[in-house]
């Protein structure tokens, strides 16, 4: 059944809602109940029976689903440790004489950001606890650290071939590749595509520009400014009282319990895979979960032992507070399933098909494909808060058209990545959005204005890039769009003090 224009309230709803409201579970839930109200006909009753059973208990029961929940709430375990247990201050500590500007800071956590690039799910969550405090210290923004942190996930990750999300797109490439009966390779085509990956390194190259250059705009430079005048100090710790606060206190933590277990859960991680052939091979999605499930256990596991020894807080207490983080990650849990509930009911609804029917029928120039696919993309992505799925959306009619105006493949793959990419930046109802504003301890609402008019910058120029690479075919684009923010940079936005 074609639903037409009603296919778009869930999504517009959920979106106006979330940005009015700032209460992200009821845009959520009521995005999704208009939906279901939309297939039920208008009973409330059957709307409210669909949306619990046909979406909320299928997307948990969802293999892949179920599997990010549990890693997520064992990542909230080990976070909620790693905060109380006075490390990430001993850490932000020990690194003050060294770090200890603005600039140093922005560009540790932008390189810790790109380290981590074989999860894009522990970028936020692992990076965003340890430099929160020194960021606080610094009088930075959480928003700017969420805004590195959402920048240094999805972007990094989509740029290596050999973590899930290359093999994941070099299997819809393949299919494409197939449907067509065309002898290229998935791997080749993207490789060749990473130059054409315009917004992800444009995201990237960003953080250290604006670093460097002092220069904050929109809601951004407010947001700085209000940092400035606030007052932080890493002694934020509550002290135990009593004989048991005699022997152990948060005082006593030491850096090693931030960089020992981090270490532990990358060992952990590259033993298990290893054997599977990572980070060269294909490996499952669910065995990657698994051992980075795994790694956050055991790294949690040689936190218990060094807040012991240390003597920063008993067992009893310190399992009560991996408890109460594990409890603590209930928000962001039902987050992210009522956003892919929604995301499920756009899909059904028809929403991305609605909106690429109706601009597909258009007659473009040929050079004008890859800019097109690119605003395609960027705006299914943002409606549905899914990168993942705007790609599996916009493949089978990217490469069919790259191929009926023969426009190189590598130019299409980039155009639908980056457009993706850039939706999902924007939107409000996407997994990495949510798990950046948690790894930043900022709000989500927050997040989103003061990262909307840094991606919009970085999509304007990637949009010209693409017009720029249609005629030419060639990867110059990324320098055109690379020189083209150098330049908006210099000349936009004031210096800060």
């Amino acid at each position: 059944m074609n639903y037409g224009f009603l296919s778009l309230l869930p999504p517009i709803v959920a979106v106006v809602m979330a940005i009015k409201s700032k209460n992200v579970i009821l845009s959520l839930f009521c995005g999704g109940f208009v939906g279901a109200l939309i297939f039920a006909g208008g009973n409330p009753f059957l709307a409210t029976k669909s949306l619990i059973g046909d979406y909320f208990f299928v997307q948990l029961t969802d293999s892949y689903n179920a599997g990010v929940v549990v890693l997520i709430i064992f990542i909230g375990g080990f976070i909620k440790l790693m905060e109380k247990s006075g490390g990430a201050q001993a850490f932000s500590k020990s690194v003050y004489k060294y770090v200890n500007t603005s600039l140093k800071a922005q560009l540790c956590a932008w390189l810790g950001g790109i380290l981590i690039f074989f999860s894009d799910l522990g970028t936020p969550l692992l990076v965003g606890p340890i430099f929160q405090p020194l960021f606080d210290k610094l009088k930075i923004s959480r928003e700017k650290l969420a805004w590195i942190l959402d920048s240094t996930s999805s972007p990094v990750a989509i740029l290596i071939p050999f973590i899930g999300w290359g093999v994941y797109i070099m299997g819809l490439i393949q299919a494409e590749f197939e449907n067509l009966s065309l002898a290229q390779s998935d791997y080749s085509t993207f490789v060749e595509a990473i130059p054409f990956q315009i917004y992800a390194i444009l995201a990237i190259i960003m953080i250290p520009l604006v670093a460097f250059t002092k220069k904050d705009f929109s809601q951004m430079k407010k947001a700085e400014a209000q940092a400035a005048s606030r007052e932080y100090s890493f002694e934020e710790l509550p002290k135990q009282s009593g004989e048991e606060g005699k022997r152990y206190s948060a005082s006593n933590a030491r850096p090693v319990m931030v960089i020992v277990p981090i270490l532990v859960v990358f060992a952990t991680l590259f033993l298990t895979l290893a054997p599977l052939g990572f980070p060269f091979q294909k490996v499952d999605g669910n065995e990657f979960r698994v051992a980075l499930t795994m790694g956050y256990f055991y790294g949690t596991l040689a936190l218990m032992v060094f807040m012991l020894i240390f003597k920063v807080k008993t067992f009893r207490d310190t399992f009560k507070i991996y408890i109460d983080g594990m409890k603590g990650m209930t928000d962001v849990a039902v987050t992210l399933v009522l956003a892919w509930s929604l995301g499920s009911m756009i899909s059904g609804l028809g929403t991305a098909d609605f909106i690429v029917n109706g601009l597909k029928n258009m007659n473009f120039y040929g050079g004008l494909v890859p800019a097109a696919i690119f605003i395609f993309g960027a705006f299914v992505s943002f409606s549905t808060g899914s990168s993942w799925g705007t790609f599996a959306i916009m493949m089978p009619l990217a490469i069919p058209m790259a191929h009926a105006f023969a426009i190189p493949y590598a130019i299409a793959v980039g155009a639908v990545l980056s457009g993706g990419l850039f939706g999902d930046h924007c939107s409000p109802i996407s997994d990495t959005t949510i798990l950046s504003s948690t790894g930043a301890q900022c709000g989500l609402v927050d997040h989103v204005k003061t990262q909307l008019p840094y991606a919009c910058v970085n999509g304007v120029i990637a949009f010209t890039a693409f017009i720029f690479a249609g005629f030419t075919k060639s990867p110059l684009a990324v320098v055109l769009a690379v020189v083209l923010l150098f330049a908006v940079m210099m000349v936009w936005g004031k210096k800060g003090k």
